[in-house]
């Protein structure tokens, strides 16, 4: 079984439980008290990483850390229908890398400054908010002309990739980092649709999507084209 070395308030760690959920696997968690008991610094946590950072998962005695690793690595190990990590799609793999490095750039800003405001890190928020706008208003303007284009997802394929699930966690958790997503309407329509993915989890400070705004029936079915951008404003 697959052991997921765990904080429950971890945007990163959150992203490899929305994975393991979606894929249905089932898994058990290590709690590693990140803050205030800074356990990720122990002795025997740099064993499991030497970096000290979440999350890590253990697999079968295969140790992984950095989470846009582990989504590649349980994507590719286990998504039988090979749709969140198509290996058979040279050009839909380049379009994930990159936005999974992309994704590394709102860890970076986003999450560091949640980190300020919410676990009192000494770290420049004025800047990471300003860096994380800057990130926001790209990928506002990607979704938005995707929409335009019929396109649901972050990747040019039909479906959710792990860029989506790379990128969502610390987009959804801006406002405790407070970054506002009010003037992002592309980025909002996006997060409810990756909440109406069959699997998706909650954490504290991310809820369901609402009831409103459903596009008929099929709304919770991820492979449902959206041929009308803009539906769920």
């Amino acid at each position: 079984m697959i052991t997921l070395y765990d904080y429950e308030l971890s945007g990163n760690c959150y992203k490899i439980r929305l994975l393991l959920g979606m894929l249905g696997l089932d898994y058990k968690t290590v709690p590693v008290d990140f803050y205030p008991g800074r356990e990720h610094k122990s002795d025997w946590f740099l064993r499991l990483n030497p970096l000290g950072q979440l999350p890590v998962i253990e697999d079968d005695g295969f140790v992984l850390r950095d989470a846009q690793a582990i989504l590649v690595y349980l994507a590719s190990n286990y998504d039988q229908a090979g749709t969140w990590y198509p290996r058979d799609n040279p050009r839909l793999l380049g379009e994930i890398s990159q936005w999974l490095a992309f994704a590394d750039g709102i860890t970076g800003t986003a999450s560091a400054a949640r980190l300020h405001d919410a676990l009192f890190y000494d770290l420049d928020a004025e800047a990471a908010r300003a860096g994380a706008h800057r990130l926001f208003r790209i990928l506002d303007e990607h979704l938005w002309f995707g929409e335009q284009e019929g396109r649901s997802w972050i990747c040019s394929a039909s479906h959710p990739t792990i860029a989506d699930i790379a990128c969502f966690p610390y987009v959804i958790l801006s406002e405790e980092g407070g970054i506002s997503r009010q003037d992002y309407p592309a980025i909002r329509r996006w997060c409810d649709r990756v909440k109406r993915i069959p699997g998706f989890l909650v954490m504290s400070g991310v809820f369901p999507a609402g009831r409103h705004g459903r596009h008929k029936a099929s709304h919770e079915r991820w492979t449902t084209h959206l041929h009308t951008p803009g539906w769920q404003k």
